[in-house]
């Protein structure tokens, strides 16, 4: 089965490869520190600053495996492919919730990259999907997970430029 390809900004891959980078670099070396220097204190069967560190050391790994995964399946969003009066991932749209009146900004991104509490949304999600493609001064109907329908208007669209 071919694995999911993981759509991903600029700005996305640049902090998943330096996250990358910190854990080979850095974190792999802290966490050898921290075993070796618990394995001076003698007996391991009941050392618990041994047993922290081998998890955090797994964690790392699992991470690294992890990261190594999503930039092999990676596809980056050029911005010079897209529509540049439309909805596309790496754009930030600001949004009028028009029953409430209440403006709110995101930015799409894909769903490796998607955090919600940071304004950023996936291309997958349900508000997402409804925006890709769409220009400054559409309305939208979306689909709550309660099965409501909610109507924005799209107040603006900027993009990120990259590097």
């Amino acid at each position: 089965m071919a694995e999911k390809k993981n759509i991903l900004t600029y700005e996305g891959l640049k902090a998943l490869e330096d996250e990358l980078q910190d854990l080979k670099l850095n974190k792999r070396q802290q966490v050898a520190i921290k075993i070796r220097e618990a394995r001076e204190q003698g007996d391991l069967s009941e050392n618990a600053e041994y047993d922290a560190a081998k998890d955090e050391q797994r964690d790392i790994e699992l991470r690294i495996e992890e990261i190594d995964k999503i930039l092999k399946n990676a596809i980056v969003v050029d911005e010079e492919d897209v529509d540049p009066d439309a909805i596309s991932i790496g754009c930030t749209v600001t949004l009028k919730d028009i029953e409430f009146d209440e403006e709110m900004v995101y930015k799409i991104v894909g769903s490796t990259e998607a955090d919600c509490l940071n304004g950023k949304i996936s291309n997958e999600s349900p508000v997402g999907i409804a925006l890709i493609g769409s220009k400054e001064g559409d309305k939208i109907e979306v689909e709550t997970p309660s099965g409501e329908m909610v109507q924005y208007e799209i107040i603006s669209i900027t993009r990120t430029t990259s590097e």
